[in-house]
């Protein structure tokens, strides 16, 4: 009997492959990886999926219709690699009688640590500077804000939130959260509020939240009379949670005075994108949780997941 395969789309996986053959060969499986850079379309993920007992998936849209073709297929199980999932149709899985599952809480403080180097850098213009130092021959100096004493409004208080607001505070920053769902946590002293409320306080507006209806365009034209003059905006979440045409006029006007964006509407972010145009702005490629160590941690984990699903299935 031919040994089950599972199809990997996950690039920061893909990344570091060479590592995983012998904890895929422990539990006898077989492994192929897509070449992907971001993700794979709906049209290549219906050709590919079918022809695999499992899939290991990345940020690719694995809707009913992707699901569909797999059950119509080879495919038994799934994970989702890390911890977002909007991507995911678990609904569609059900039906089809397939197991699904993440793999929550294990990203926080390698996301954190990206979004307190985003908001340093927003801060500081760290970033212009050895832009313009590169690109220009230039030495420029300009003033930033000190992080101490500055009140950050922080969207999202999970794992990702609370590692977040502990480095924040660790600066001296004031953390306001914002999070239906959050509750305080021992050691980290920040203030709750109810969205949109307080927004005018904030220096520096953080978002680290999952993508969901509530979520969805949460930066938007309505927030816009709600916010400081010269906020700086951080986006380690989901790039819709911001409506990126909103933030292009608010910078434009100088009402957010900078932007660092891990994530984006369309990503890769497109050449013609007027974002790039903002020289004060930080742009990241969807990689916040990508540490080696991390990425190391939560692939075992994907693959001892995808073998117990698997277990008793050959």
């Amino acid at each position: 009997m031919s040994r089950m395969n599972i199809l990997v789309t996950c690039p920061p996986m893909l990344g570091l492959i060479d590592e995983f053959g012998d904890a895929f060969e422990a539990h006898g499986l077989d492994f192929t990886p897509a070449k992907v850079t971001q993700v794979l379309s709906v049209e290549e993920l219906v050709e590919l999926v079918p022809q695999y007992d499992g899939w290991i998936i990345g940020d690719d849209p694995a809707n009913r219709t992707v699901v569909e073709a797999g059950a119509a297929g080879k495919l038994k199980a799934a994970v989702k690699w890390g911890v977002g999932v909007d991507n995911v149709d678990f609904d569609a899985f059900r039906d089809h009688g397939l197991p699904v599952e993440n793999t929550p809480g294990v990203f926080g403080g390698e996301v954190a640590d990206v979004a307190l180097t985003y908001v340093l850098g927003l801060a500081r213009e760290t970033y212009r500077i050895d832009r313009e130092i590169r690109s220009e021959n230039g030495w420029p100096k300009p003033s930033g804000i000190s992080i101490a004493g500055r009140t950050v409004a922080l969207v999202g208080f999970g794992d990702i939130g609370r590692q977040t607001a502990k480095r924040l505070v660790a600066c001296g920053a004031n953390v306001v959260a914002y999070d239906p769902y959050g509750k305080p946590a021992e050691g980290i002293p920040v203030e709750f509020a109810t969205w949109p409320e307080r927004l005018s306080e904030a220096d520096f507006l953080v978002f680290t939240c999952p993508l969901t209806p509530e979520t969805q365009g949460m930066f938007n034209a309505d927030l816009l009379p709600k916010l400081k003059q010269g906020v700086r905006v951080v986006n380690v979440a989901r790039g819709p949670v911001i409506q990126e045409n909103v933030l292009i006029k608010a910078l434009e006007s100088g009402l957010v005075h900078s932007a660092a964006l891990d994530v984006f509407e369309v990503e890769p972010l497109p050449q013609d994108s007027p974002l790039r145009g903002f020289d004060r702005c930080i742009f990241g490629s969807h990689n916040g949780s990508n540490s080696a160590d991390a990425v190391r941690r939560v692939s075992h984990i994907a693959i001892d997941k995808i073998a117990a699903f698997l277990k008793g299935k050959g």
